[in-house]
């Protein structure tokens, strides 16, 4: 459907399927799994996290000011429909978080039993390089922010 999510402060989601347009939009703490979405998804978002299994409409990630998304990229299209005013498009590096992503697509699978994830697991090394993390600028600069004041301690 449309508008699933909009406002959403919490909890985690599984969708076994492509959400319509404004997906997750002004998401501010759900963590949600989903296969696709239609155009505006994640708009104005501030804060949780969203992993999309599959493409994206247009104007992905317009006004997201917290929070992160991962989204599959499995042919260059997503680099034309994500919109970059707020945000920038990473790999994902760290293996900490490359397990966390793991993490999150097999309780998808568990939850759903979707082929889609069961397959993506599978291939898991070229699944995870097909990954891009959507990352706002200025929440990483308050995340950055956050560990070198905690690091002072």
């Amino acid at each position: 459907g449309n508008t699933v999510l909009y406002g959403a402060t919490g909890g985690e989601v599984f969708f076994c399927g492509i959400a319509g347009e404004r997906f997750a939009v002004r998401n501010s703490g759900v963590m949600a799994v989903v296969e696709g979405v239609g155009d505006h998804g994640c708009e104005y978002m501030t804060g949780g996290r969203v992993i999309v299994l599959g493409e994206t409409g247009k104007n992905f990630a317009a006004g997201m000011s917290g929070g992160i998304a991962y989204v599959l990229v499995e042919n260059q299209s997503f680099h034309s429909r994500c919109n970059t005013e707020m945000v920038e498009l990473e790999i994902v590096s760290e293996l900490q978080e490359q397990k966390w992503l793991r993490k999150w697509i097999e309780r998808h699978q568990d939850y759903t039993k979707s082929y889609r994830a069961a397959s993506l697991l599978e291939n898991w090394e070229k699944t995870l390089s097909q990954f891009v993390k959507v990352m706002p600028i200025e929440y990483r600069a308050v995340l950055e922010k956050m560990k070198n004041k905690s690091s002072i301690k």
